[in-house]
């Protein structure tokens, strides 16, 4: 694969999933829009390690996507620094759990704010400049608990299969265009997000962290696998290279076999 004359936006990309698709679309000379909620000199410092380190340009772009406004800027904004717009990776992301009956109203709205709004405010703003282009990848990172339930996750549940069916409709809304929309629904995968769950099973079996862990992927995943990163980044390049073009509208597991049950 080469995207030496593509840009990507993947938001969320200054530590986990995002960062590791980053690096996966920078190995393949894609020039890189960073985003996070990190200081500027953090994401600046990232971007420049990152782009010296594959020969590629990267810029770094801040912006709350819980603000509506903020994600057409950013759309706008990376396509002012670079001059086009060519993948849009989804990523950001928030969690927090609790029964359904106990659960905060203020983070269900934080949630559906950050992991299914911005996603369609972004995927609006990008899809004319790449129906432009007549050529365009989005790739929505969603989870398995977009494909399947597990208890005390009601809004995170409820946001990604909302991404699910956002990604089907945009598929099919730009079938002819040159686009592809396709979601990534990972397992477990060693990210920050996850630390609060694990942290908590430790404390509630009294176990040290390997142990805490172990015992949270094996209860689903049937692979027992914390999986890395890199491997959810690589899954992306693959969805938007040319291999791949006849792929849209699809929710892909890569979940270790969880979804196979």
């Amino acid at each position: 694969m080469n995207f030496r004359e593509r840009v990507a936006l993947v938001t969320g990309s200054t530590q986990g999933i995002g960062l590791a698709v980053a690096e996966v679309m920078a190995r393949h000379g894609a020039s890189i829009a960073l985003h996070g909620l990190c200081s500027r000199d953090q994401g600046e410092r990232q971007a420049e390690e990152l782009g010296e380190r594959w020969g590629v340009p990267v810029r770094f772009f801040a912006g709350d996507l819980s603000q509506a406004d903020a994600c057409a800027e950013l759309v706008d904004d990376v396509t002012s620094a670079f001059g086009r717009l060519d993948v849009l990776v989804n990523n950001a992301g928030i969690q927090h759990t609790a029964a359904l009956e106990n659960f905060p109203v203020d983070r269900w709205d934080a949630i559906q704010a950050i992991n299914l709004r911005a996603p369609f405010l972004l995927m609006r703003r990008a899809l004319p400049i790449m129906r432009r282009q007549r050529w365009g990848r989005i790739v929505n990172i969603a989870s398995v608990h977009g494909l399947v339930a597990s208890v005390n996750k009601a809004a995170y549940c409820a946001a990604k299969h909302g991404l699910v069916g956002l990604t089907r409709v945009a598929a099919l809304e730009t079938a002819r265009d040159g686009i592809t929309v396709n979601a990534i629904c990972p397992g477990w995968t060693a990210t920050p997000i996850l630390e609060p769950q694990i942290q908590a099973r430790g404390e509630e079996k009294g176990l040290d962290r390997e142990d805490a862990i172990r015992d949270l992927v094996v209860e689903k995943q049937p692979n027992a696998l914390l999986m890395p990163p890199s491997w959810i980044g690589e899954t992306v390049a693959f969805l938007c290279g040319e291999a791949a073009a006849g792929i849209t509208g699809t929710a892909m597991p890569v979940d270790g076999g969880w979804t196979a049950q």
